[in-house]
Formats: structure tokens, sequence, C-alpha cells
């Protein structure tokens, strides 16, 4: 489990993942050379999975972004293969994730414009196998995208 000063360090990598080391370890009121072993540390423990860049996708010209919900025909032994393996296809979908419960997977969908997202709803959402129900949801606004930890 981290300690108090793992957590430090984490809290102030979330906050600016940009910061260079020298900085972070000041800002967590570490040294340098401790930084670094505790961030080492954390990456072997898995705490630390990656160091992602995060695109705004609006900005490179993706307007509209949908989250479609989807129950799957369960009748069929590998529906949530097929569905996954054809999700993948479709150069739109950001994210793929499952559920237990009402919903089985949830995907992100990014499009231009509506003329963009109508193209892709007609030739790739619709044709996704073992679907028995679905929900799109259009997002208007983010309120809060952010990580943080709960402590």
């Amino acid at each position: 489990m981290p300690d108090a000063t793992d957590r430090r360090i984490l809290r102030q990598l979330l906050a600016d993942p940009d910061l260079g080391n020298a900085e972070l370890a000041s800002r967590a009121g570490v040294t340098p050379a401790s930084l670094w072993r505790r961030l080492e540390k954390l990456r072997q423990t898995g705490v630390i999975r990656a160091t992602e860049s995060r695109i705004d996708w609006r900005k490179l010209g993706y307007e509209v972004q949908v989250s479609l919900r989807f129950t799957l025909d369960k009748t069929h032994p590998r529906a949530f293969d097929e569905f996954q393996a054809a999700a993948r296809r479709v150069p739109e979908v950001t994210e793929i994730q499952t559920f237990l419960g009402s919903v089985d997977l949830r995907l992100s969908v990014i499009a231009r414009d509506m003329a963009h997202w109508q193209q892709i709803y007609r030739e790739s959402i619709l044709t996704l196998p073992h679907v028995s129900d679905s929900d799109a949801l259009m997002l208007v606004s983010n309120i809060k995208d952010r990580q943080e930890l709960p402590l």
C-alpha cells in the first residue's frame, strides 16, 4: 500500500502529469533520488500502470461524442466476443467497456459532426452483431473529467 509520501507524489502527478521530476520532487517534498525510487516502486507494483496522453477530440475536429449502451442477445454463445471484435474495427470507437447488470457493453464514439455521426451509426453501429437493445447518450458537456485520489 502506498504511504503518505507516495500519495503526495501521486496527487501531484495527477494534478500536473507534465511536471519534470525535479519539480515533482519539490512539490511532493522529497529529493529527486527518493522520487525516482518511489516512482519505480509504484510502477513495479502496478500502482502506476502507464503515463498517457489525453486527447481533446473537439480540438481535432470531432465535435460529436456519443456514449452507446448495448444489451446483447446472449442466446448466442459467442455474442460478446463477436460484438467486441466488430466494435474494435470501427475507427471512431475510442472506448469499449463491459458491465454486469442490464447493460452489457458501452462504447464511446466520436464524430466530426451530425452528418458524420449518422454515417457511422448507419454503416457501423447498426451492423454490430447480436444487439438486442441499445441506447445512445450524446455528450453535451464534461462537468468533471479528471482522476483524483480519494484521500
